[in-house]
């Protein structure tokens, strides 16, 4: 019951985040506002979200994910309300901002709840579920939005909310179970900074590229000294963060996370492959509609292949994932999606089946095998304390390569030959994230047959080293002749970690546990 509560929460955010562009005709009619307004409807909702989705990771940790979670859907519940109650676009426009706000909790939390409930063994399953449900609710937000629309009226939208809620709220009241709280306090000076810092890259990347909303409303386009400046006072705001973090008593991000190399190579391969997918979503809708004639309709029925591979399987993959290990799928995942992204370009002037719909089935087959082994593999390779703030940059990962893909596909649309440059340049940017998977070292995999599923310590994520650096510290304590359990408790270790060549053998725990597990003699 407490997946049904983290994914009706999710659902919630993702519905919105998807149904609101086919209502914005119908709001700028019912507000006689121009489209340049209207179109903050929907950019007041990603900025909010994509400069707080971090903030809401981090506090999960501290004050509890399924209080967390309560909270957000609260929030969430409460800005769709006013947002069907809006009188005009101001008010509107402000509400967006606070559902995006609370959506930047809800979305972390419910991952974090979700790894902190079901064990590892498990655990891929459940997410499996999750993002199959996210999958679809994104990907049908369009179709319930227009339907609501034109049955009920735009507020209808947004009032599907509150109940969700309601019911969400009620299954973690009665079902969650006690939360594991990290005793510190929240790093407020760090998250003002991280949220400035957000949300000026974000915007900068939001206006990358022609924008004929902009051409239509008679607003002037943002020069490129404008964008280099803001984004470069956002690269400089990380630069502060990180300055802040080390000096920082109770940093909302642990030194540990920024050491930790699989974490790091896990959102670093997110970002390649969310900005491939990112680059096809914004090109193919123009090629449907502008070259191939199709109706808005019919467009949006081409991604069903897409929809429905990634919604129905994802849990099965999640399954297949626990038994075989995640390396293989997240390797397998991005080079399949990189063969879609050549067929679409390869396949321009074919068939709308040949062209479209087969290369969209590989697309959604591609992202079924990779989708909740990437998740479960970012979750993992942390602690359970540190799960919510994982989750947080992990979707704010997600959010950039969303913005950045489509400031790339809106840069190579005004080349001739824009929609192959493109789907080109997707095929390079997964093609990264595969490389990426191959070459860091994996958190624990759950195999069948293995040892009653108990995952093999040397590969566990309790030590912050990669396979190599393992076998090079084994090679080198058994040229020492020091048994296991001398060499835990004797000054060797590190002399161990010396001759095999390692700057640090640092393990995943607090230095008070670690002098208590390991002391000095």
């Amino acid at each position: 019951m407490v997946l049904t509560a983290c994914v009706l929460a999710s659902s919630m955010a993702f519905i919105d985040g998807t149904a609101l562009p086919v209502v914005l005709p119908i709001l700028r009619a019912e507000f006689g506002a121009d489209l340049a307004s209207v179109q903050w409807v929907l950019n007041g909702y990603m900025l909010a979200l994509a400069s707080l989705i971090l903030i809401g990771g981090a506090l999960a940790d501290v004050y509890g994910k399924a209080r967390m979670l309560g909270v957000g859907c609260v929030l969430f519940g409460l800005a769709s309300a006013a947002c069907a109650l809006a009188p005009s676009p101001a008010w509107l426009i402000t509400a967006r901002v606070v559902q995006g706000a609370a959506a930047a909790i809800v979305t972390p939390a419910s991952l974090a709840l979700i790894g902190a409930t079901y064990p590892r063994a498990e655990r891929n399953r459940a997410i499996g579920v999750w993002a199959a449900a996210s999958a679809l609710t994104t990907a049908g937000g369009p179709v319930l939005g227009g339907w609501l629309t034109e049955t009920f009226g735009w507020p209808s939208v947004f009032w599907i909310n509150p109940p969700l809620a309601l019911v969400a709220v009620g299954v973690l009241l009665v079902f969650a179970g006690r939360d594991d709280l990290i005793q510190r306090r929240f790093d407020g000076i760090g998250a003002a900074i991280l949220a400035l810092a957000l949300g000026t890259l974000t915007w900068a990347l939001s206006q990358i590229g022609p924008s004929q909303a902009r051409a239509a409303a008679n607003a002037p386009a943002q020069s490129v000294t404008v964008l280099t400046i803001v984004a470069g006072f956002g690269i400089l705001g990380f630069a502060v963060y990180a300055f802040w973090e080390r000096r920082s008593e109770h940093p909302m991000t642990p030194p540990r996370l920024v050491e930790n190399r699989t974490f790091l190579g896990l959102n670093v391969a997110t970002l390649m492959i969310y900005t491939g997918i990112s680059i096809v979503f914004f090109l193919l809708p123009f090629d449907l509609v502008d070259r191939r004639a199709l109706s808005s309709t019919d467009a949006g029925l081409a991604f069903l292949p897409f929809t429905l591979g990634v919604g129905l399987l994802s849990s099965v993959f999640g399954g297949l994932a626990d038994k075989i290990g995640t390396r293989t799928m997240l390797i397998a995942g991005p080079a399949g999606a990189a063969l879609a992204y050549v067929w679409l370009a390869l396949g321009h002037k074919e068939s709308l089946m040949l062209g479209v719909i087969v290369p969209m089935t590989l697309l959604g087959l591609s992202f079924a095998v990779l989708v909740t082994p990437l998740t479960a593999s970012v979750m993992s390779s942390v602690d359970q304390t540190d799960e919510g703030l994982a989750s947080g940059i992990n979707n704010a990962a997600s959010r950039v390569a969303q913005l950045a893909g489509a400031a790339l596909a809106a840069g190579a649309a005004s080349f001739e030959s824009g929609y192959e440059v493109g789907l080109a340049v997707a095929a390079a940017t997964s093609i990264c994230g595969a490389f990426t998977a191959a070459i860091i070292a994996m958190p624990a995999d759950t195999k069948a047959g293995g040892s009653g599923g108990v995952s093999n310590p040397w590969n566990s994520t309790r030590f912050d080293i990669g396979l190599p650096d393992v076998l090079k510290f084994t090679e080198a304590a058994i040229r020492s002749g020091v048994s296991r359990s001398r060499l835990r408790r004797s000054r060797r270790w590190n002399t161990s970690c010396a001759e095999a060549g390692l700057s640090r053998c640092s393990r995943r725990r607090e230095p008070s546990l670690a002098r208590e597990r390991y002391p000095r003699t």
